[in-house]
């Protein structure tokens, strides 16, 4: 469904991304994992559009995506999670979920699809009517997920989805995640806690400083030694 070919991204003299390759096939969950400042995220936004790649080659289906613009992107079937949920805090959960489905023209399935939202998180269909900032962390990723489903994508990004919240909310996010792709839904999913998204994935990239430096299945990683000791603390 997605393959990136080659891709290298700079910010102005410094190369972050070199050459990376990777390919995400419908009805998988494959998982992106690195420390902090690996280039993760970065990886996301090139994908997205979000920032403009050097060289390499961004294909979604038949669909070559460099130099398609970001809101072009949404409507060829990819959500884009972000890091830090970014969503409309002055907006109502409500209002949040209607800006999920703001590039879609069929208006009599929208409501449809809010209500499905509300059944797969029934905490925001408790406070739909609540200032999207002021709910909890944990409710404003369900708020960020549910905003993406809006748009209907084929493929969802996930980044960081754990970042910030308790042991008992990202066992929860993760477990919704599970559902989505038993679901039909495939799955970028990019995360630091790597014990997390190998236990979901069916397979994973390992990145250090924007090069990816082993892939495989997340069975395979999660017993390499060298993975064990670098990422899942053993």
């Amino acid at each position: 469904m997605l393959k990136v070919s080659g891709l290298n991204v700079y910010y102005g003299a410094i190369h972050a991304i070199h050459d990376v390759s990777l390919e995400v096939r419908e009805g998988e969950v494959v998982s992106l994992i690195g420390a902090n400042g690996a280039g993760k995220t970065t990886i996301l936004h090139t994908i997205t559009g979000l920032k403009k790649a050097a060289s390499g080659q961004i294909v979604l289906g038949d669909t070559e995506l460099t130099s398609v613009e970001p809101h072009k992107i949404v409507t060829m079937g990819m959500a884009h999670v972000p890091e830090g949920r970014r969503i409309f805090a002055s907006m109502s959960v409500e209002e949040n979920l209607e800006m999920g489905a703001y590039f879609r023209k069929d208006k009599d399935q929208i409501q449809q699809d809010m209500e499905d939202v509300f059944r797969r998180f029934p905490r925001l269909k408790e406070r739909r009517r609540q200032l999207a900032g002021t709910l909890s962390g944990g409710e404003q990723q369900m708020l960020a997920m549910g905003r993406a489903l809006m748009s209907r994508p084929r493929i969802l990004l996930l980044d960081e989805p754990s970042m910030g919240l308790s042991p008992l909310l990202v066992k929860e996010i993760f477990k919704i995640i599970q559902e989505l792709n038993q679901s039909g839904m495939t799955v970028l999913l990019v995360e630091q806690n790597a014990k997390m998204a190998l236990s979901i994935a069916h397979r994973a990239y390992v990145l250090e400083t924007g090069n990816v430096v082993m892939e495989g299945s997340a069975k395979d990683l999660m017993d390499n030694d060298q993975v064990r000791k670098a990422y899942l603390g053993a």
